[in-house]
């Protein structure tokens, strides 16, 4: 996936653009505006960036902006979309899209994200990121969405791997594979979400490790580490649901440093969306993942010099 630099200059306007963040190989957090004061306050706090839900700034402005744009002045962010459905069987919605590219083109995120699901049917909206049949059929859906959004907001998106809870009978080929024809397709970049591969695997009873190992880390541009609740199915068996509500579990740790030994210190983002606790909390979390990628920083930096 290229590499994308913005230069702080001035608009046609006159207004100053926000400057360039670099976030290779740093960790960051979901940024809730109730932390704010915490964050301006924290003299702890060196590097890092804050991811935000787009669809939570698309209005035009108020309090939301504020807070969005007074954190971007000192801090890098990444844009994650979670309602373009861009698994959906109907077209996209284009005023959606438009109010996504222009939070592009306002906020210039370090990185743009969305899911691979679908949400929307006519006119019914979900409250769920639901899963796909993986099928030629929906490949070519998916591509052709894909390519529509990178062309609204002019550059690649990270596409993120779903946590599921069915399996369709249709699919004709795994997720990995899917997810590799769709890279190739479109061009675009991934976002590994190790905590939806870790609740899917244990739903799904497959192997975390081998979807690892038939996943193509190479397009890897963000990494989304979180935790889970654990429940019950009707059956009485294990159901692990992808909440954001507390801790990085061990097993998804574990899973982070093996992906992060693979394909290297990639951007990681700590989500945690309910049950938000206070800012020292998610900070601990970020600086956990931080520890983690500075450590296979070095790892890799004493690679290429013995081979040199």
């Amino acid at each position: 996936m290229p590499t994308l630099t913005f230069h702080a200059d001035r608009s046609a306007s006159g207004t100053l653009r926000f400057p360039a963040h670099p976030i290779d190989g740093q960790a960051g957090t979901s940024f809730k505006h109730q932390h704010l004061p915490s964050i301006l306050a924290d003299s702890d706090r060196d590097g890092g960036f804050f991811e935000v839900h787009a669809e939570n700034y698309m209005g035009a402005g108020g309090p939301p902006h504020a807070a969005l744009t007074r954190i971007r002045e000192d801090y890098p962010v990444s844009l994650h979309g979670v309602c373009m459905s861009i698994g959906g069987p109907q077209p996209l919605d284009r005023a959606h899209l438009g109010r996504f590219a222009g939070l592009v083109e306002r906020y210039e995120p370090a990185l743009v994200s969305e899911h691979l699901a679908w949400s929307t049917h006519n006119t019914t909206y979900y409250n769920d990121l639901l899963p796909l049949p993986y099928t030629e059929a929906t490949l070519r859906r998916v591509a052709e969405h894909i390519d529509e959004v990178q062309e609204a907001i002019r550059r690649p998106l990270l596409l993120e791997n779903p946590s599921t809870y069915v399996l369709f009978k249709e699919s004709t080929m795994s997720e990995t594979a899917f997810i590799r024809e769709i890279v190739r397709r479109t061009g675009c970049g991934l976002l590994l979400d190790i905590n939806n591969v870790f609740v899917s695997a244990t739903n799904q009873d497959f192997s975390a490790l081998e979807y690892l190992s038939d996943y193509p880390l190479q397009h890897v541009g963000e990494i989304h580490l979180a935790g889970h609740a654990e429940q019950e199915d009707d059956e009485g068996d294990r159901l692990l649901i992808d909440s954001h509500d507390g801790p990085v579990a061990d097993a998804v740790w574990k899973l982070f440093e093996i992906a992060v030994g693979r394909c290297g210190p990639i951007p990681t983002l700590i989500e945690w969306d309910s049950a938000i606790p206070e800012w020292p909390v998610l900070k601990s979390e970020a600086k956990a993942a931080q520890s983690i990628l500075d450590r296979h920083a070095v790892l890799r930096r004493e690679r290429v010099h013995a081979n040199a």
